[in-house]
């Protein structure tokens, strides 16, 4: 039985109750599951040996067999080593050790043949190898035998208790040992022959010990197959449970309110993006089941129209709408923005923060409870316990990766007798393979068009040397009725990292730019809320020309009138980050530019990164652009609520065709035997999903 995999690994021969602790701590691996599904990071080949005549310092890792002699501890009791030396036909290479000197010197047999692996380096005149992996030729010959040595990622407090990567190896084998006449098949036969897969036991007997890079490479996609299609077999189940059980306000008027506003106040084309999105949404809203839809666009695509245009069609049916945004400065401008859109309609819109005056919530909390307050637009005080509606029909969430499931859980309970359809709205565009994992229980629509009129902010990569050209670019904009950004990435200088930081760029602006002529502001995330929203009205006002900032206002800060953002040391941003503070310029028709002062040295990755940013503003482009270089899990906007499970061979970045393929498997599945309340679907009643969801 399968159960053998949720044993302690203390029990494990080799391990006990010390080395299990630091297992815990440092890798995660409490149980036999845990240890068997720690995969290596690479692999080397192990099949040749070469002869001590062939040792060269500028080889790689290489593989010798001789017999050990002359064992010597030498040098000075603080500066001691244990030196040995291995003999073949051909000659003698010195072995030498620095740790561990007492415990080499026991364990190691004089006379003994071993197997040497490690890498050759200069020494003087000559060529050694320092802390080689060593193993007794009869004992090697009894191990799980592998044309590929796995190797596995370890860290220092593992090593100094003799945990390497080598030792992770022969538990390895330990365990296979154990638990392999136990392994049970994960998969359905069916699905195994139809998709020709290894089957389980065998990819993770050769995950660990490949008999061939043929099958190394079977194994791998197998256990990257299995990974992601019971992943997306859990999300596609939920959606299609949802959207089969989950009942939802039907939305089947569209009235006066939607109509008045397209004829009266909409002095624009929608996009063909937009029409598309509110096809998409409407058809939900009749549908009779709770809409759940993720709207991805990039900054400036015109999302809140969108959002707005539902909520007018929740008011036609009667129903009331709620808007939450993660900070106060981005509701309140929520707030302006759709005030000002239904102006003269008739509809009552109203702002709840945690600013908010006790007498004006009293207000608002009767106005919803009676009906009269038609939207409502809030930060997390939405969800306090007073706030309570009449007929809660539609609610969006802007940011949504920055609100925990339990928050908004909380708020569409204050709904009534159905839950209300729900909007997740996101401006940091999401690669469709991070989305499909993410947001897979999802409906995804993507607003994948600017409106027309709308000029791409022109990026500039330029260095030290060109400040001077910078600053004089930035008096022309001023003089121009233009207002300014500068972003520095810390707050006050670090010694250990070489970067800009905003209080000396705070003096150094004064410097280039002196009052009174020049108003410059600044706003960072140690400021109390208060004094941030204070100094961003000033600039919202226009009493401020530059606004010196850290990335507190990567998100939601609407100033039209700002036309260049200056962002120092570029090279310590992200993609994402990047390009979220790019759209914070670019709001209004004239032209923007996006300045990304960068160091004279740059590593090839940072220059790289920069230089994308440069060619393109298309947001969906550099979303997968800065997960292949940075891995899923830094992403912006889902490394403060991680990725909702543990990949442990996937790689989002790399394995999007697998995914894809798994998930297309998974929705025939599930096609083929949709769900009921009262059986589970077919591949659950054949094999029963061992892995951890």
């Amino acid at each position: 039985m399968e159960k053998i995999l949720n044993t302690d690994i203390k029990y494990l021969p080799g391990v006990g109750p010390r080395r299990a602790e630091l297992l815990a701590q440092e890798l995660g691996i409490r149980t036999y599951f845990d240890l068997l599904y720690y995969f290596p990071y690479k692999y080397i080949d192990r099949t040749r040996f070469y002869k001590v005549a062939e040792v060269r310092a500028d080889m790689p890792h290489i593989q010798l067999r001789g017999v050990l002699e002359n064992f010597q501890m030498v040098g000075q009791p603080r500066r001691r080593r244990f030196v040995a030396h291995l003999r073949d036909e051909t000659g003698v290479i010195e072995l030498v050790w620095f740790k561990g000197l007492n415990w080499i010197q026991d364990s190691l047999k004089e006379g003994k043949e071993y197997i040497v692996f490690g890498r050759p380096v200069k020494y003087g005149h000559r060529v050694n190898m320092v802390h080689p992996e060593m193993e007794e030729t009869d004992k090697a010959e009894k191990r799980i035998n592998a044309s590929l040595q796995a190797h596995y990622s370890t860290t220092e407090k593992l090593k100094n208790s003799f945990l390497t990567s080598r030792v992770i190896h022969k538990l390895q084998a330990t365990l296979l040992k154990t638990v392999y006449p136990h392994l049970e098949e994960t998969l359905p036969a069916y699905l195994v022959q139809e998709q020709r897969l290894l089957g389980r036991r065998e990819a993770l007997k050769n995950i660990h010990f490949p008999e061939s890079a043929g099958l190394l490479e079977q194994a791998r996609y197998r256990l990257k197959f299995e990974e992601l299609f019971f992943i997306q077999l859990n999300l596609l189940r939920q959606k299609l449970i949802r959207s089969r059980q989950v009942q939802g306000y039907v939305f089947e008027r569209v009235g006066e309110y939607l109509n008045r506003f397209y004829h009266e106040k909409l002095h624009f084309e929608l996009t063909g993006a937009q029409k598309r999105v509110i096809r998409e949404i409407r058809r939900d809203l009749g549908s009779g089941r709770q809409m759940n839809r993720l709207l991805q666009g990039d900054v400036g695509s015109g999302k809140t129209l969108v959002a707005l245009m539902t909520m007018l069609i929740a008011a036609d049916n009667g129903y009331q709408s709620a808007l939450m945004a993660p900070t106060e400065i981005l509701a309140q401008q929520h707030y302006n923005t759709i005030s000002r859109w239904v102006e003269g309609l008739g509809l009552e819109v109203a702002l709840l923060t945690g600013s908010t005056k006790r007498r004006e919530r009293r207000e608002i909390h009767e106005r919803l409870r009676d009906g009269s307050l038609h939207i409502l637009i809030g930060t997390h005080a939405l969800l306090e316990d007073e706030v309570q509606f009449a007929r809660l029909g539609f609610v969006v969430i802007d940011e949504q990766h920055r609100f925990g499931v339990a928050q908004r859980a909380r708020l569409w309970e204050k709904s009534g007798t159905l839950p209300p359809h729900v909007l997740v709205m996101t401006a940091t565009p999401i690669p469709r393979t991070l989305a499909m994992t993410l947001y897979g229980d999802l409906d995804v629509s993507v607003i994948d068009e600017l409106p027309p009129g709308r000029k791409p902010v022109k990026t500039i990569l330029l260095n030290d040397s060109k400040r001077e050209r910078l600053y004089g670019f930035m008096r022309e904009q001023i003089e121009q009725g233009r207002q300014i950004f500068v972003v520095y990435p810390l707050i006050r200088e670090s010694e250990s990292m070489d970067y800009k930081d905003l209080e000396d760029g705070y003096e150094s602006i004064v410097r280039a730019f002196p009052p009174p002529r020049y108003g410059v502001g600044v706003v960072h995330g140690r400021m109390k809320p208060e004094e941030k929203d204070a100094a961003m009205r000033l600039f919202l006002k226009g009493d401020y020309h530059i606004m010196v900032a850290t990335t507190v206002i990567e998100v939601g800060v609407d100033v039209p009138n700002a036309t260049v953002m200056v962002i120092e040391s570029a090279e310590r941003f992200g993609l994402s980050q990047l390009h979220q503070l790019r759209g914070r310029v670019g709001r209004g028709a004239d032209q923007s530019y996006c300045i990304l002062m960068a160091s004279h040295k740059l590593s090839t990755e940072a220059r790289k990164r920069l230089e994308i940013m440069v060619e393109t503003n298309d947001g969906f482009r550099i979303a997968d652009a800065d997960m292949r270089m940075r891995g899923p899990g830094d992403i912006d906007g889902t490394q403060q609520s991680g990725i909702p499970f543990d990949l442990h061979i996937a790689n989002l970045g790399q394995d999007g065709q697998i995914l894809q393929h798994a998930r297309n498997i998974a929705e025939k599945i599930l096609e083929k035997d949709s769900p009921r309340p009262s059986r589970k679907c077919r591949i659950e009643k054949e094999h029963p999903p061992l892995l951890p969801s």
